[in-house]
């Protein structure tokens, strides 16, 4: 089966089950206190919380997906067999519709009956730390198979911790097939708080997920991920002669970077923008690649699947960072070589005067560095950076930093204010000219531009962005009042005022609306602010550009002059 056939078959057996089929979430997340969107249950942690209703959102309380992933912590393992910084993950999820029972008898269909594979072994939780020994899973293994072999381990290998300081967590049990770890099924039993205590959950739920990458490994009976039809394409376009290790860091960081820079990550020395420059500059050090060839790779084989993907956009980032890096790549190295080993300091010192980050160092094996005390090295680094910043702006610091807007200085808090109540009344101008199946997917806003996902199910013409554009110049020169109201959540809803489904709200929740009042108003919405006073102080809003970021899910970026 080719990757695209078990991708297939992986969403109708779940569709078949009354799994409703979800659309794959950003690479950017909407949860601040992770950078980069990890595993599948990132966009549904809200139903599992009760802070969300699936059936209301889903019209189910089962959903699947597959989502697209990126995980910095592997950076450093790419190269050998397995490890990936970018993949997908396969998932399905339940918020109270079923639990452990359905559970598991759903992946042991799947595998054995629809995969045709077989089970080595499966491992359940086997107590510690006061949760006790999950007996229930391995019943449940054993009545779909007497013969079938059952594990137990310790909250190490078989306890799901939350993505971020606290969270939905609980119990797992794990799927082996070839020796290999295709399936992790967690038993969402628990919320852990930020002090590591953990609470039962109200309505105890079902998040699996199961890589792509390793799945059509076994299936396409070969020894190593590369091997797949996933990567063979990128492969073959790389030159005779690299060996086995480079080979699949290229393969990796071309595929990372292609998903990266199509979700609006640009290279730059913070937080995602920093991981995507580290990705690239350990691609543009080998000189002998021809990176059009790779990158139109990826896009060949994916952009079935991630229409998104724009090659244009790809070599038009990458181009720009090696013309940066190349300046100053070759006396980087010559210092490098000439020098001594280098440890933490001294390595980080070398990205610092010509940036040549940890992992090109590591390759040429000169630096005794981990990259934990690479991190560490970069921490002190921002946090000089952060008490300049202070000293600069009279003690301020970062006057904003809510997940979705930051500010270092009162210029920038008057852009991303002026951006942010743009993107209020783009939405409410999306939902009048496309109709109310429009509704917001995520947002990003930074000083220069806002960037607002919606659930719509095709590329919209340039008469309706007109259109669009033109319905939020017409609120901004009508200079409408842009005022708040403070209802009971509930009541808040009845208005009518539109909330991201994914967002956690207070109850009161203030509701903030453009026009004479909450009944006439243009646009209502529930939000925390900031907002400007008026439309008018929003000024000339643009739309540069609009594109997809999934099946269903469209991107539009937008300017104010």
């Amino acid at each position: 089966m080719t990757h695209g056939e078990i991708r297939e078959k992986f969403l109708k057996f779940f569709e078949s089950k009354g799994h409703k089929i979800v659309p794959s979430s950003s690479l950017l997340p909407d949860d601040p206190s992770v950078l980069f969107t990890t595993a599948g249950m990132q966009q549904f942690k809200p139903y599992y919380t009760g802070k969300a209703d699936a059936q209301k959102d889903f019209g189910s309380l089962n959903t699947a997906s597959i989502q697209k992933s990126i995980r910095t912590s592997d950076i450093d393992e790419v190269g050998d067999e397995s490890h990936l910084t970018f993949f997908e993950m396969l998932g399905n999820f339940s918020f109270g519709g079923y639990f452990k029972k359905e559970a598991i008898q759903y992946a042991y269909e799947f595998i054995t009956k629809e995969m045709g594979l077989t089970i080595d072994y499966v491992s359940v939780f086997g107590g510690e730390g006061g949760v006790l020994s999950d007996e229930e899973s391995e019943k449940i293994w054993k009545s779909l198979d007497p013969s079938i072999v059952v594990k137990k381990f310790g909250r190490a290998d078989n306890f799901w911790g939350p993505t971020g300081e606290e969270g939905p967590c609980g119990p797992t049990t794990e799927v082996y097939v070839n020796g290999i770890e295709i399936w992790n099924i967690v038993f969402n039993q628990y919320y852990q708080n930020k002090d590591k205590t953990l609470e039962p959950l109200k309505t105890p739920g079902i998040d699996t997920g199961m890589g792509l990458e390793r799945l059509v490994m076994v299936a396409q009976k070969v020894s190593t991920v590369f091997e797949t039809d996933l990567f063979q394409l990128v492969i073959s376009n790389l030159p005779d002669g690299i060996d086995a290790r480079v080979q699949r860091i290229i393969a990796d960081h071309v595929r990372a970077i292609s998903f990266l820079v199509s979700d609006g990550i640009t290279p730059s020395n913070k937080d995602q923008g920093y991981v995507l420059r580290r990705l690239m500059r350990r691609i543009i050090v080998h000189k002998e690649l021809n990176p059009e060839k790779l990158f139109e790779a990826v896009v060949n084989t994916c952009n079935s699947v991630y229409p998104e993907l724009n090659l244009e956009t790809i070599l038009t980032e990458f181009t720009k960072e090696k013309e940066k890096f190349s300046k100053t790549l070759d006396a980087g190295l010559r210092v490098i070589m000439k020098g001594p080993m280098l440890d933490a300091a001294g390595t980080f010192k070398i990205y610092e005067s010509f940036g040549v980050p940890y992992e090109v160092v590591k390759d040429v094996d000169k630096t005794t560095a981990t990259q934990e005390e690479i991190d560490t090295e970069f921490k002190k680094h921002q946090e000089k950076s952060r008490a300049g910043a202070e000293k600069k702006f009279g003690g301020h610091g970062l006057l904003l930093d809510t997940g979705e807007l930051k500010a270092a200085n009162e210029e920038e808090l008057k852009k991303v204010t002026r951006l942010h109540t743009a993107t209020h009344l783009l939405q409410a101008a999306l939902r009048k000219v496309l109709g109310e199946e429009v509704h917001q997917a995520g947002s990003d806003i930074t000083v220069e531009r806002t960037r607002f996902d919606f659930i719509f199910d095709r590329k919209l013409t340039s008469e309706e962005l007109q259109e669009i554009e033109a319905l939020v110049n017409e609120v901004v020169q009508n200079d409408l009042p842009f005022q708040k109201t403070t209802l009971p959540k509930e009541e808040a809803e009845k208005t009518g005022a539109l909330y991201f489904f994914k967002e956690k709200y207070p109850d009161p929740v203030d509701v903030y609306y453009a026009g004479e009042s909450l009944e006439t108003a243009f646009s209502k919405e529930f939000c925390g602010g900031p907002h400007v006073t008026h439309t008018g102080e929003i000024g000339k809003f643009k739309i540069i550009k609009e594109e997809a970021v999934s099946a269903g899910v469209r991107r539009i970026r937008a300017i104010v002059e």
